[in-house]
């Protein structure tokens, strides 16, 4: 039994999903005639009060199509210095949009309506980049899938209206914070100018993102994912597999917050844990005793069936994800507690 704990990517489709996946009927979606693509987008709209949604290939695309399309060359992009829009998207900032960065020390990859203002430039002096967009991530990776709190998202976005800035958030795990907390996924389209969702993470889709604004920002990020070479054909297979994931694997990711706060407690009874970042949702993120061997114990794992990774010399991270059993978890925490 592998119990693969290294991202929520690699979730494999449901039977169900692949009978969903099956049935697809297909068109040239360049063209905008692919049935089950449109119907997708069309969905994603309706759940978010957004005007338009693109598919695309990968959350890394429809956050780089957004912030092409908010921004002109040498204007600058307001996020945290943990932000996936930074860390892990190749400098896509400075090579597709040939934008700038102010990167902001938020509280575990949180930004707040104080920050975002002090990191805005005074848009009369010439010396400084014109700041334009804030982008804030929602749960954020790096900060062990915390989520926000509605009214600081509010207050970021009365201070970047303030400041003629646009809103976007990379949601590329927004609906574990949806579960997590209660809001709706209204509320977010109300507040932001564009939003991204992924459907291949917590949700289970193979493959696949969706970029939400209004129609004309739809229009031009339309043009945009041709230029990044993102335009597919007849991708309604992937389409309808992100359509089963929004309508059957949304409430289940309570599962997932469930096993993730079930190995964080027992963790937290090794010696060799100095700490453990708070468990909000499908993340764990934990820090070892600078003398412990982390190499090692992440090598006698992986020897034992169980796949994670490290973050840094002493932290290491563990994600649950939809084919995460309750006896998966059983047996990783009885492994767990093997170790001194």
């Amino acid at each position: 039994m592998l119990i693969d704990l290294r991202s929520d990517t690699v979730t494999r489709p449901t039977p169900a999903m692949l009978d969903a996946m099956a049935a697809a009927q297909v068109g040239d979606d360049v063209f905008g005639e692919d049935p089950s693509i449109n119907a997708l987008e069309e969905l994603a709209t309706q759940m978010f009060g957004m005007e338009k949604a693109l598919f695309c290939p990968s959350g890394t695309m429809t956050n780089q199509i957004a912030i092409k399309c908010h921004t002109q060359p040498g204007d600058e992009v307001i996020c945290d210095e943990l932000s996936h829009v930074y860390q892990y998207e190749g400098g896509g900032i400075a090579s597709n949009a040939g934008a700038s960065v102010r990167l902001l020390q938020g509280n575990r990859g949180q930004l707040n309506a104080e920050l975002v203002s002090s990191g805005i430039n005074n848009p009369d002096d010439v010396h400084k980049a014109v700041s334009r967009l804030v982008v804030v991530e929602n749960t954020a990776n790096r900060g062990g899938g915390s989520y926000y709190q509605w009214e600081d998202l509010v207050r970021i976005g009365e201070v970047a209206r303030k400041n003629n800035l646009s809103y976007h958030i990379d949601g590329a795990r927004l609906f574990n914070a949806l579960v997590a907390t209660n809001q709706t996924a209204q509320q977010y389209g109300h507040l932001f100018d564009s939003i991204s969702i992924c459907l291949s993470k917590g949700l289970g889709a193979p493959v696949g993102s969706l970029l939400l604004g209004k129609a004309d920002f739809i229009k031009k990020a339309r043009r945009v994912r041709k230029v990044f070479g993102g335009g597919m054909r007849q991708a309604g297979m992937l389409a309808a597999a992100g359509t089963y994931a929004l309508q059957h694997h949304v409430d289940r990711l309570q599962i997932d917050h469930n096993h993730a706060k079930a190995i964080a407690e027992v963790l937290s009874g090794k010696s060799f844990i100095k700490s453990i970042l708070p468990v909000e949702t499908n993340i764990l993120i934990a820090e070892c005793n600078a003398d412990f061997d982390l190499p090692g114990f992440i090598n006698q794992m992986r020897e034992k069936g169980i796949l994670f990774f490290s973050l840094s010399p002493n932290r290491f991270r563990m994600v649950t994800h939809l084919d995460i059993t309750s006896d998966m978890i059983h047996t990783l925490t009885e492994t767990i507690k093997s170790f001194n």
